[in-house]
C-alpha cells in the first residue's frame, strides 16, 4: 500500500510517500480501506519528534480515518465487512489501509461525505472527553474555547452551542473571530488586540466563565484563572504556549477552581469505546440533522501530506485540514 512515513524528525518535508505492507489487524480490530484521513496537531508533534506513538502503535502518522471495513475481528460488533465507517486510530491513518479497534469505529453519519466523516473522530472524541466528561460542562453554564478556529475549536463551539450553552472563543484575527461567531460563538475575541479575560468577565456580567477549553497552556493559565467563575474548571489539552505556568493558588482555594488535563492517545480502548458510545447516542443525531457540521478548510491528496502540515503550522486555516486517499 501507499503510505506517508516520517523519515526523520524535522520540518514538513521529512514526510515522504512510501510503500508499506498492508497492516495486520489484531484481536478486536478491523482493517479499513482508507478513503480520507484527517491532519491533526498531534501528527505535527509526532513528525517533529516530540510525540512518540504508544507502544505497539504504527509509526505512520494519522489518528482519524474514514473508509470501508474490508476485514477484521467483527464478532459481537455492530459492523460487517463492507460497512463505511470513520474511526479513531492509534496511528497509521496516512495510508491506503489502516487497522483500528472496532470499538473506536462509528458509522458514517447519514448525509456526510467520506472526507467529512474522516474529519470527525479526533476532534469529537477529544472535545466530548474534555469538555463534557472531565470539565462537566452543565446546563446553563458558559464555555470559553481557546483557538476557536482550529479543528478542536470549531467542534467545541458547535457542540456546546447546539447543546444550549453560551460560548465564547478566541482567535488570532478578526476574520477568524467572526468565523467563530458564525459557527455559534456568542463572541469571537481577537486575542492579539483584546484581553480575552477582561472580555469574558464583561460578557458574563463579572461572574466569569464556567469552563475553559485550553490548548495553549503557558502564560494563558493565570489569565484563565482570572476569568473563571467560582467553581470554574479549566481543561488543558495541549501546550502550544509552553508547559510551565505560575498560578495564584489562593484563588484556586478560595473559589474552588479546578485545573485538569488529559491526552487521549494513550488511553485504553475501553475508555475510548465509552466516548464512542456517547457520541453515537448524543452527537451523531445532531450531525445527521444538520445542527452541527464538519468544517473543512482544505483537502490535499495523500502524497501532498507535507503541504498539509505546512498549512497547519502556518495557522491560517479555519477548521480541518484533510488528506484524500481515494
Amino acid at each position: 500500500m501507499r503510505a506517508i512515513e516520517i523519515t526523520q524528525p524535522g520540518a514538513p518535508d521529512v514526510l515522504r510517500l512510501c510503500e508499506r505492507p498492508v497492516p495486520e489487524f489484531k484481536a478486536g480490530e478491523v482493517l479499513i480501506k482508507v478513503h480520507a484521513a484527517g491532519v491533526n496537531r498531534p501528527d505535527v508533534f509526532q513528525r517533529q519528534g516530540s510525540y512518540a506513538p504508544p507502544p505497539g502503535a504504527s509509526d505512520l502518522p494519522g489518528l482519524e480515518v474514514a473508509g470501508e471495513i474490508v476485514d477484521g475481528d467483527l464478532a459481537g460488533s455492530r459492523f460487517s465487512k463492507g460497512d463505511m465507517v470513520c474511526a479513531l486510530a492509534q496511528g497509521g491513518g496516512y495510508a491506503e489501509y489502516c487497522a483500528a479497534p472496532v470499538e473506536q469505529c462509528l458509522p458514517v453519519p447519514k448525509g456526510l461525505s467520506m472526507l467529512e466523516a474522516a474529519s470527525l473522530p479526533e476532534t469529537y472524541f477529544t472535545v466530548w472527553s474534555n469538555v463534557f466528561d472531565r470539565a462537566h460542562l452543565m446546563q446553563g453554564e458558559t464555555l470559553l474555547v481557546q483557538g476557536g478556529a482550529s479543528g478542536i475549536g470549531v467542534t467545541a463551539i458547535q457542540l456546546a452551542a447546539a447543546m444550549g450553552h453560551r460560548v465564547f472563543a478566541t482567535a488570532g484575527t478578526d476574520d477568524k473571530a467572526r468565523a467563530c461567531e458564525r459557527l455559534g460563538a456568542e463572541r469571537g475575541i481577537n486575542y492579539k488586540t483584546e484581553d480575552f479575560a477582561a472580555v469574558a468577565r464583561e460578557l458574563t456580567g463579572g461572574k466569569g466563565v464556567d469552563v475553559v477549553l485550553d490548548m495553549v497552556g503557558g502564560d494563558y493559565l493565570p489569565r484563565e484563572i482570572n476569568c473563571l467563575a467560582d467553581d470554574g474548571r479549566i481543561a488543558v489539552i495541549a501546550l502550544l504556549g509552553g508547559a510551565k505556568a505560575t498560578l495564584d493558588l489562593g484563588q484556586v482555594l478560595r473559589r474552588r477552581l479546578t485545573v485538569t488535563g488529559s491526552t487521549l492517545r494513550p488511553r485504553t480502548v475501553a475508555f475510548k469505546a465509552k466516548i464512542a458510545a456517547q457520541l453515537r447516542a448524543r452527537v451523531w443525531p445532531m450531525l445527521e440533522a444538520g445542527r452541527i457540521k464538519p468544517v473543512i478548510h482544505q483537502v490535499f491528496p495523500l502524497e501532498e501530506a507535507a503541504a498539509a502540515h505546512a498549512l497547519m503550522e502556518a495557522g491560517s486555516h479555519i477548521g480541518k485540514i484533510m488528506l484524500r486517499v481515494i
